[in-house]
This record gives C-alpha cells, sequence and structure tokens, in this order.
C-alpha cells in the first residue's frame, strides 16, 4: 500500500526541517508517532446503541476497530456508574495513520464550512497536538443523509516522537495542516 504522505514526509519534509533549523542528522526531525481519534459518548448512559452507532462510524473512518471506554468513577451528578460505556477511541500508527492524516487534511477538513484553519493553540507541554471536531460527518465515508444519523463530535490527537512544540508545529504544516493566520 503507497502511502502518499509517508513518501512526501521521507522525500521532502525531513530535508526542509533540517535545513530550517539546522539540524544535522535525519533521524533527529521529529516524526508523528501515534494519531488517537477518541469519541466521547456521553449519551450512551441512556442509550447503548448510540455508543454502538458511534463505533461503527468510527471504524468506518479509521478503518480500524475501536475500542470501547468505560468511566473510571462514578459520578452521580452526571448518572454515571463505574465501569458505564462512556465512548471509544483509535490509535492509528504507521502506514493507516498517514493515510488517515492525508485524508482528514486534504478531504475532510476543506469540507467544514467558514473554515479559517485549524488552531494553533492545540498543542500541549510535550509537544502533541490535538484538534477537535464538531460534526464526524465531515469524512465523505459517513453517510449524513441517514436516518439515524447523529451529530457526534470527535477529538484527533497527533503525538510525535522528538521535538517541541515549534518543531512539531512546522512538521504538522509541511505534512499540510491548515493552520489558522493569527
Amino acid at each position: 500500500m503507497a502511502v502518499r504522505l509517508l513518501d512526501k514526509y521521507r522525500k521532502e519534509v525531513i530535508a526542509q526541517m533540517q535545513q530550517q533549523f539546522d539540524i544535522k542528522n535525519p533521524m533527529a526531525v521529529p516524526y508523528l508517532d501515534k494519531v488517537v481519534v477518541n469519541m466521547g459518548v456521553g449519551e450512551a448512559i441512556s442509550d447503548v446503541k448510540i455508543l454502538d452507532r458511534a463505533a461503527q462510524d468510527l471504524a468506518i473512518i479509521t478503518g480500524q476497530k475501536p475500542l470501547i471506554r468505560r468511566a473510571k468513577k462514578a459520578i452521580s451528578n452526571f448518572k454515571l456508574r463505574e465501569n458505564l460505556p462512556v465512548g471509544c477511541k483509535v490509535t492509528l500508527r504507521r502506514a493507516r495513520m498517514y493515510e488517515f492524516v492525508d485524508r482528514l487534511v486534504n478531504v475532510s477538513l476543506p469540507r467544514i464550512r467558514d473554515f479559517n484553519g485549524s488552531s494553533r493553540k492545540g498543542f500541549d507541554r510535550q509537544g502533541n497536538y490535538t484538534l477537535g471536531i464538531s460534526d464526524q460527518s465531515i469524512f465523505p465515508e459517513i453517510d449524513a443523509g441517514a436516518r439515524d444519523h447523529r451529530m457526534q463530535g470527535m477529538d484527533i490527537t497527533f503525538v510525535f516522537k522528538g521535538g517541541n512544540k515549534d518543531l512539531n508545529f512546522e512538521l504538522l504544516r509541511l505534512l499540510g495542516m491548515p493552520f489558522a493566520k493569527n
């Protein structure tokens, strides 16, 4: 399986990062380690079928079976008991990760209405980047016209090996992530 974004990273991005940040060794250039896609489904407390549908959508989007996440604590105000299913997540690595990022950047994000770019403030202290999406129907694999379709958001976290916020920002930018101008 040929992966376009991985080839671009190896042939173009490493050289540009080495030149821009004066990195001597190409192995010292930061790289994407994994992408974690997480859907929190709070309504699953009352109806488990909602979580099943969200997990099915996440499997279609990522091409990998999601892991069902369960509540760790009981919180009475939210009618939440320990060990109840509350969400699902997928961890993507290697070729499947690059294929997903390629589809996200080039197909899905441009489909968002009035999209002005991703926020630059999504980086944590370790240099990982998290992007929140409010509706999964921006992915072309999801049929938004289906009668049982629900708007469901997701968080996408890009986890890097090596580098800091500035290096990782530039890496994502070179891979095609559209960031806001400000």
